[in-house]
């Protein structure tokens, strides 16, 4: 792959927590080489204030953060996604929309933050949980040299970074 800004998808259902986390993390930790969007297949309308007090917490942008339909990515004029990473295990298994451009594809798929119950601690820390294993998988990602790996050597890093410390059970695929 030729060295350039890549445009990154992160789909979830909802698109209300980690899409969301992940959409911040990549602007921050990829700004200059990555454009990074996130979508939902049944979005809520609302990012889930515990996603952006976490950002906000943790030093990452919030700005321009909302909840929207993947459809809006599907769009003629829309940007052409290089990658589309599924953050969550219902996204994973729904028919997605043909992507134009043929962008790789993989499996990320971390718990749910927002269906923990309790104390507002409780949920700021499943946040804080979420957000730490997205990271890792965003700082692998970005750390990938995609100026000289060839697609299929790629598509196997690509699964195995949704592999790490905090994968729910859903592992997807890569293409």
């Amino acid at each position: 792959m030729p060295d350039r800004t890549f445009n990154v998808l992160f789909l979830c259902t909802g698109n209300t927590a980690r899409s969301i986390l992940s959409e911040s993390i990549l602007r921050k930790e990829g700004r200059g080489r990555f454009n990074a969007f996130s979508a939902g297949s049944q979005p809520k309308g609302t990012v889930n204030p515990f996603a952006l007090k976490v950002l906000r917490d943790m030093g990452y942008p919030v700005d321009d953060l909302r909840s929207k339909s993947w459809e809006e990515f599907a769009r003629p004029g829309a940007p052409v996604m290089d990658f589309v990473f599924t953050v969550c295990d219902n996204a994973a298994g729904e028919a997605c929309p043909i992507w134009p451009g043929q962008p790789m594809t993989a499996h990320w798929g971390v718990e749910d933050p927002a269906d923990v119950e309790g104390t507002d601690l409780q949920k700021e820390a499943a946040f804080v949980e979420a957000f730490r294993y997205l990271k890792n998988r965003i700082s692998a990602f970005t750390s990938l040299p995609l100026a000289s790996i060839d697609r299929m050597s790629l598509g196997t890093r690509l699964r195995d970074i949704g592999r790490l410390d905090g994968a729910t059970v859903g592992q997807g695929k890569a293409s």
